[in-house]
């Protein structure tokens, strides 16, 4: 460790994110498809500890064995053994229809009730050892709740609970999006079950489409309300069922529509129901919501976009060469774009107005059909990988701590932007490429960014160590790094565990 770590930083950074794309003779087409690779920094008393390991999924562990890639990823889709009879074969186009789906949980860390699960987008998690990093049993949401697919960025309530959604694709011809909620423990008398066992369906919402559902990878949140994004990035249902048969991926069947219109969808969370009033913007593609509050009568919901689906394609491994750097540009760069959404407007007001009335460059205007379109306050360029401080869920709140992206897709800097007064704070070194941040709150915290900011930064040149890097959420200078003498995977996202949240290993 070079620099000094506060005392009080005590626990774990565990990240997750994709860390082998060859096995054998066979390779993924997209960097997305990896096998998961957890890696944890344990803080304990000034000193870091780092250790790293594959997720044992049963992907994993059928790739192993064949030593080539036999289960089907989003973007690589594997095909069995050739020596196989004609029986066999026709057997396994029909039981792809419905993609039995991977359980290579790669994209994030989730915690529920007492344990810890590393989540993909499938209806598979797996249970993981925080400390050890060893893994644990599988969870199959299906078992739960009828969704093929879910998120891998939950909320958390005030209790504890998860808050979820999925897609439920094609359940009797209705193909629609459920929010699901997990207990964060379960009644005394049943100690020894699941808190799964205890989930609950809290609302659905129909798609737009029963054949193409909209592919989202997070919603948003606020006091009173649910906010999920219906964009015109959709998944086609009957070219995935077919894709195996053509010899295709699943994620070629995935398009996006730039003449079509994006649904917003408010769901109050006391009543269970839908807001009636049909809210939509133009088309654009999002992967993360930062955070969302109700002010005044409106819902404002900031939200990182682009223009179009170019991000998905930058992340073709043939893409991915040492030229990576110069030759792949986005063709839209991200841009952080606030909603300012009136729920409460007047109803006899006139076609055409503006009904925001908070100061905001952000507009809703009212249609002749009712509806209202809503077009964002631009409130800075160039962020992904957006965190808060959690603390700030849901509430009115001022910084975003992200990863800077210009026009190419790795982050370059590590960036804290004030929402409010637009000032933005950057720590940044040549050649180096920082991971997500995590703001980590001081424990005796009284403004909203007094803490840290934990990045793992991986070096352009592979000869140069690794390190994490600790930084005063306050100031953006640096307090220390913890240097690793090991080669790092460039990952996606992950948690900071404080100590005291860790059940120790007799538990």
């Amino acid at each position: 460790v070079i620099g000094q770590l506060p005392t009080w930083l005590q626990g774990v950074l565990l990240r997750n994110g994709p860390g082998m794309h060859t096995i054998g003779d066979s390779k993924y087409n997209h960097w997305f498809d990896g096998l998961a690779l957890l890696h944890s920094f344990t803080f304990k008393n000034g000193e870091v500890y780092y250790r790293s390991k594959y997720l044992r999924s049963d992907t994993y562990n059928c790739n192993i064995e064949a030593n080539r890639i036999v289960v089907s990823e989003f973007g690589t889709m594997a095909y069995p053994d050739p020596c196989k009879n004609i029986f066999a074969k026709a057997f396994s186009y029909l039981s792809h229809t419905i993609p039995e789906f991977t359980d290579n949980c790669l994209i994030n860390i989730m915690k529920a009730g007492d344990d810890f699960y590393a989540t993909g987008e499938t209806n598979f998690i797996r249970k993981i050892n925080p400390q050890t990093l060893e893994t644990l049993e599988k969870v199959d949401y299906n078992k739960y709740v009828a969704v093929n697919l879910a998120t891998s960025h939950p909320h958390y309530d005030s209790a504890g609970n998860v808050l979820n959604m999925g897609t439920s694709i094609v359940d009797k011809g209705k193909t629609k999006y459920l929010l699901f909620k997990i207990p964060s423990s379960v009644p005394e008398h049943e100690k020894k079950k699941s808190c799964f066992k205890h989930l609950e369906v809290v609302c659905s919402v129909p798609s737009r489409s029963l054949l193409h559902p909209s592919y989202y990878h997070s919603f948003g949140i606020t006091e009173n309300y649910i906010i999920f994004v219906e964009q015109p990035f959709r998944l086609d249902i009957l070219k995935m069922a077919t894709a195996y048969m053509r010899g295709v991926s699943w994620a070629s069947c995935l398009a996006f529509n730039k003449d079509d219109k994006t649904w917003f969808h408010f769901i109050d969370r006391r009543t269970k129901k839908e807001v009636s009033t049909k809210f939509y913007t133009d088309a654009m593609v999002f992967f993360h919501h930062i955070n969302a509050y109700e002010e005044d009568g409106h819902i404002i919901f900031d939200i990182i976009a682009y223009t179009d689906n170019s991000l998905y394609d930058m992340f073709y491994l043939k893409n991915l060469t040492k030229d990576f750097e110069k030759n792949v540009k986005l063709t839209s760069i991200p841009t952080c774009r606030r909603f300012v959404v009136p729920l409460q407007c007047d109803k006899d007001a006139v076609v055409d107005s503006n009904l925001v009335t908070l100061p905001s460059t952000a507009t809703a205007v009212k249609e002749k059909d009712g509806s209202i379109y809503c077009q964002p306050e631009i409130l800075c360029e160039g962020i992904e990988l957006p965190r808060i401080n959690y603390d700030y869920n849901g509430k009115k709140y001022k910084c975003v701590f992200a990863a800077q992206v210009q026009w190419s897709p790795v982050p370059t800097k590590i960036a804290k932007f004030n929402t409010q007064t637009k000032e933005m704070l950057q720590w940044g070194q040549d050649d180096c490429w920082p991971s997500e941040p995590v703001f980590v709150p001081s424990p005796d915290a009284k403004e909203e960014d007094d803490g840290v900011v934990l990045t793992c930064v991986v070096k352009a040149d592979p000869k140069d160590p690794p390190f994490l890097l600790v930084l005063d959420a306050k100031t953006f200078t640096e307090l220390g790094r913890a240097i690793v003498n090991v080669e790092m995977h460039l990952d996606l996202h992950g948690m900071f565990i404080p100590q005291q949240d860790m059940k120790t290993e007799t538990e």
